[in-house]
């Protein structure tokens, strides 16, 4: 919108472009009487977004006006649907008063709401941290800052490569990004929410650290830990500078910056992160991710804490297992379940805070606060017998906080209205003037009934009512036919169809008291509110370090809660190189499917590096990998696992490279996908790193893939000697063992059932012996023609490759030169390894069906 307003625009069309010009990428709720109105562009904008109605009004500068506008009342539900569209809104209303305006009544921005900065409970996610981020880069150096403003979480951090900040903003995704005018991020790094581009002189590092100085009240920023992050320094101050252009008031309740550092943390990358489906589903059900699967918490910051302990697993074994062992007293001690409804009884805290600090706290969040710390002393009570060193920190840093319950307990009625602008907030005994003055209010019904029956008497008119309205006040309503009754003293008001209104000096004299004591009331209950907000501000500080106490309990008890629910248990970390399974489960398949889960183990070691593992498509391999990396994942964010036992050595990151996937707006093709993931482990991978790696080569021909494939694991086993599970239908690989040392064949068994497959999910040492891919298909639905015609044409490649080859496998090679020819058919093949005498009846009668099978087959 331009800056220009001509004359020919009408003063109040004048006065909106001036407001928008300052918001030229925002939407403008602009007030006008019971609506906020949309005009010009942000009109057609907001007709599409809301579905809302598009008209044409007046003109101004000779041309109609279009327009759109919404109920004032009901502006927040409308908010929040353009919040999580990624639009940004600024809310203008009328602060003038329109009886002594001269023109247009005097309008301003009173608030900006973006996805970054929401606060309001109507328009955020309870469950999820709404993070604000600023990105700045210099010489390949990247400095990331992000902000919760609706819990005043503060937190800066350096990244080297796009891979690293790929897998931060993954982690983090923020609802808004902020970055320089003219910069251009990284080739494959998609943010998650929508990007704001601020001046380039809001990214100076003096005016950076002046201004988180002041914010903080000290000298520097070496107190922090961050006197090395000069880049993220950067970053936080233009986060900073863009809250407080947005919020327009002070941010008490952001006291510090906390520093991350990736080393300190398991790194996952980002698309590890969408593989694992750690707290977003690639189905869309969120139900069907670890934190659905694990979340039962009582509290919604406890509910935020656990997915930001679940997404960045810590190195740091003692504070893991700290969290172990206030798990294991919990479950021994069965305490759990009464910490949990305790903690049922404790509202969002964090959030109310942050309403607090910004004076935007509603009544009934003040009386969330007050009824949220009464249950304190309860829980302080079922922490007091537990010895664990994490659960005795937690219960020092919630505090009861007696003071500032008794405060609320005495201003606060016991369930206040939503909103302080109607009163009948305030409890009574809180102020004495207040209480006067509704005293004055609250008798007018009395003095009414007594004013009526007295002029009743004398008037001698029986009909005579006293009455009120907000137009005309209060007034005595005599019918028209008794008109000729009425005293001198009566004063005419209003004339109706069949009666007369009238007003006396004593009734007079009583409405100037009722109307200016209701008024006077509801302006000194408005001050006393805003006054007891001031007063909390002073105890922000305390009440923060609670709200994070009790959510960290909330977590452990939780956790204790699903240990026992799922069968969970304590893993064992030690320094001792190695990852140790027994009977492993996936926490997520074991829920939803509708079938026993098959558990599996395994075993990695120093000579034991690399399992390669075979077997058919629906076999369960993937589920097998991705299990074993949430195990460890879960081990390492202080949770007990799905395993009868684990006991895993140091670990530094997770990669997996699993599934299909394309970028085709970014021009890559699935195979580029996949081995630009490749080349992310191979480049990045660690002898302490765990590697999933799924079908590698897959997306090419069949030599060029194989080849990779083998190249890969060779690598992987020679150089990097990761973690790794190794999932392939190229049989060829499971000859490495025999090449290469620390590697180890396994594969998900199955068997065939007539012509059917049946799926037995368990892992076996040794390589599968075909991978039933036909079988598979059929289960598919794929016409039974074409798997004929396919058997066919296997039958003439195994047959080729027999020629060829002095491997046994079905598969063709292609690795070696021309062998002896193998004359055996598959039919007689399978009959030379079956043992009768370990078979039972049943899988006599089953074997024999299937040799018929393949005997049929043999050509």
């Amino acid at each position: 919108m331009s800056n220009n307003t001509p004359p020919s625009h009408t003063p109040m069309m004048q006065q909106y472009l001036r407001i928008k010009a300052d918001y030229p990428d925002m939407l403008v709720f602009y007030r006008m009487g019971d609506f906020y109105e949309l005009f010009f562009s942000d009109a057609e904008r907001a007709s599409q977004l809301l579905n809302i109605t598009l008209t044409k009004r007046g003109q101004s500068a000779g041309q109609p006006i279009p327009m759109a506008g919404i109920p004032y009342h009901a502006a927040e539900g409308y908010l929040a649907k353009l919040v999580k569209q990624g639009e940004s809104i600024a809310i203008c209303e009328q602060v003038g008063d329109p009886a002594t305006s001269k023109g247009p009544v005097e309008r301003k921005v009173q608030r900006v709401v973006t996805p970054g900065t929401v606060t309001d409970d109507a328009l955020l996610e309870e469950r999820r941290d709404n993070l604000l981020a600023a990105l700045y880069e210099h010489n390949q150096t990247l400095g990331l800052a992000t902000l919760d403003l609706s819990s005043g979480r503060f937190v800066v951090q350096q990244l080297i490569g796009c891979e690293a900040l790929a897998g931060e903003l993954e982690r983090l995704r923020p609802a808004e990004l902020l970055l320089m005018e003219d910069y251009t991020l990284p080739e494959g790094v998609i943010p998650a929410g929508g990007t704001t581009r601020r001046p380039a002189w809001h990214f100076d590092h003096e005016s950076a650290e002046r201004l988180l100085t002041k914010q903080f009240g000290t000298r520097d920023l070496g107190g922090f830990g961050c006197a090395d992050l000069p880049i993220a320094i950067i970053a936080a101050g233009c986060l900073l500078q863009y809250v407080n252009d947005t919020q327009q008031s002070a941010l008490p309740h952001i006291r510090g910056l906390s520093v991350e550092r990736r080393e300190d943390a398991i790194i996952i990358d980002a698309a590890t992160r969408r593989n694992l489906e750690l707290d977003n589903s690639l189905s869309g059900q969120p139900q069907h991710t670890l934190a659905g699967i694990l979340d039962r918490t009582a509290t919604p910051m406890g509910s935020r804490l656990l997915r930001r302990w679940i997404n960045r697993p810590l190195r740091a074994v003692n504070q893991v297992r700290a969290r172990h062992d206030a798990i294991n007293q919990l479950l021994q001690q069965q305490a759990f379940p009464a910490i949990q409804e305790s903690l049922k009884g404790i509202g969002d805290i964090e959030r109310i805070l942050a309403r607090i600090a910004l004076k935007s706290a509603r009544p009934r969040d003040l009386a969330t606060l007050r009824d949220s710390l009464d249950q304190l002393p309860e829980l302080q009570a079922q922490l007091a017998d537990l010895d664990a060193p994490l659960l005795q920190q937690l219960a020092t840093e919630s505090g009861t906080h007696p003071d500032t319950v008794k405060l609320l307990k005495k201003a606060i009625i016991e369930h206040p209205p939503m909103l302080i602008r109607d009163g009948g907030v305030l409890a009574t005994g809180y102020d004495d003037e207040l209480d006067e003055l509704r005293a004055l209010s609250e008798n007018a019904d009395q003095f009414l009934l007594d004013l009526e029956t007295r002029e009743k008497e004398r008037t001698g008119i029986p009909q005579l009512k006293v009455s009120y309205n907000r137009v005309h006040g209060y007034y005595i309503e005599i019918s028209r036919s008794k008109s000729d009754q009425v005293p001198d003293d009566y004063v005419r008001r209003q004339t109706l169809k069949g009666s007369e209104r009238f007003i006396t000096p004593e009734l007079k004299k009583f409405e100037d008291q009722v109307l200016s004591a209701k008024e006077r009331s509801l302006t000194r209950e408005k001050w006393l509110y805003e006054t007891l907000l001031e007063t909390l501000l002073s105890v922000i500080a305390p009440l923060q370090n609670c709200a994070n106490a009790l959510a960290a309990l909330d977590v452990i008890s939780n956790f204790a809660e699903r240990s026992e629910s799922l069968r969970l248990n304590q893993p064992n970390l030690d320094t001792t190189p190695g990852i140790q399974i027994e009977d492993g489960r996936h926490p997520v398949v074991e829920r939803v499917s509708d079938k026993p889960f098959v558990a599996n183990s395994v075993q990695f070691e120093e000579n034991r590096r690399i399992l390669i593992i075979t077997g058919p498509n629906m076999g369960g391999k993937s589920t097998f990998m991705r299990q074993t990396a949430l195990i460890v994942l879960l081990a390492y964010a202080g949770c007990f696992v799905p395993a009868k036992s684990v006991r895993i050595g140091p670990i530094d990151r997770i990669f997996s490279r699993i599934g299909a996937s394309d970028d085709l707006a970014g021009g890559r093709s699935t195979f580029m996908v996949e081995m630009e993931e490749t080349a992310n482990i191979l480049h990045n991978a660690t002898e302490n790193s765990l590697v999933l790696m799924d079908e590698i080569g897959r997306g090419t021909s069949t030599f060029d893939g194989l080849s990779l494939a083998w190249s890969c694991g060779v690598e992987l086993a020679t150089h990097i000697r990761a973690f790794t599970l190794f999932a392939t239908h190229y049989f060829e690989l499971t000859t490495l063992p025999e090449e290469y040392p620390g590697i180890a064949n396994v594969h998900l068994d199955a068997v065939e059932h007539g012509e059917s497959i049946v799926f037995l999910h368990a892992v076996r040492e040794g390589p599968a012996n075909q991978s039933y891919g036909l079988q598979v298909a059929a289960l598919a639905g794929v016409p039974p023609n074409i798997i004929k015609r396919a058997a066919q044409r296997l039958r003439e490649l195994e047959l080729s490759a027999q020629r060829h080859s002095d491997q046994s496998t079905t598969q063709l090679s292609l690795f070696t030169a021309e062998a002896e020819p193998v004359a055996l058919s598959p039919a007689l093949e399978a009959l030379a390894e079956i043992n009768p005498d370990e078979l039972t009846p049943r899988q006599a009668l089953d074997e024999l069906y299937r040799l018929k099978s393949l005997f049929k087959a043999s050509p």
